[in-house]
């Protein structure tokens, strides 16, 4: 008779742990959304708003950015929904991966940020993937929110969010995640190419427009490219050395079938 695998504890799940820190990290930094929300001529509804329903980072900061630099209202849907189109790539990924049926589909959606698509695809094991994925979307979505509105509550007390650093925390907490992640020399250069064209365009181009120059740029080469396939932006490796004792209990288990 062969031993059922034993159900691998919470607590020594290696996605819930990288889930929870990431939750953390992430949802303290939405203070900085708050504040510079209700500096940038908001108020608190609105704000609360943005971040219960569109809840993506990189997007709520262009829009606000965009309306605080003067832009229009197009030009911040524009550069915000530009900007939230990586949100869809990472869907079609993780309902592969995950296959999440009935309500789970659409609150599978709405989690579907950059922190849950690398915490989910640097698991090798299915229900890690699973418990990686829901951890961090549960707790990033309930964080991000509290100290949002802690921010917007805030905003005023605090002064500029300038003086506090708050206007740099979303981008250097962007740049965190997104750079351990390019794989190869031309994903670099097309980062720099594209920082590059973002510098160049702000003094002429109205706000907002820069990040479309940049995105345009990346289209570009992106599309003369004759890099490999396996170049680019690539999940996150998993950190641990050897699959944990679930995953190998279940693929012998899967492979091996029953002994006597």
């Amino acid at each position: 008779m062969s031993q059922d695998a034993v159900p691998l504890k919470l607590r020594d799940s290696p996605a819930f742990k990288i889930a929870v820190s990431l939750s953390i990290a992430t949802g303290l930094y939405g203070v900085s959304f708050g504040a510079l929300s209700v500096a940038s001529g908001f108020d608190f509804w609105q704000t609360m708003v943005l971040s219960l329903l569109l809840f993506s980072g990189g997007s709520q900061f262009a829009f606000i950015g965009v309306v605080a630099g003067g832009g229009s209202g197009v030009a911040a849907m524009t550069a915000s929904a530009l900007l939230g189109l990586r949100n869809g790539i990472y869907g079609m990924q993780l309902n592969a991966l995950m296959r999440p049926g009935g309500w789970r589909r659409y609150a599978a959606a709405h989690f579907t940020i950059d922190e849950t698509t690398a915490t989910a695809s640097g698991q090798t094991d299915p229900d890690e993937q699973r418990r990686g994925f829901w951890t961090a979307g549960i707790g990033i979505f309930l964080l991000w929110n509290l100290f949002t509105a802690i921010g917007a509550l805030a905003g005023d007390a605090m002064g500029d969010p300038k003086q506090w650093g708050l206007d740099g925390a979303a981008v250097a907490a962007f740049l965190g995640l997104l750079w351990p992640r390019l794989k190869g020399r031309e994903p670099w250069a097309i980062a720099a190419a594209c920082a590059l064209a973002t510098i160049l365009a702000v003094p002429f181009v109205p706000s907002g427009v820069p990040i479309l120059v940049a995105a345009l740029v990346a289209g570009v080469i992106g599309w003369f490219s004759h890099a490999r396939m396996d170049e680019g932006l690539e999940p996150d490796v998993d950190p641990y050395a050897h699959p944990h004792k679930e995953s190998i209990h279940k693929r012998d288990h899967h492979h091996g079938g029953s002994e006597s």
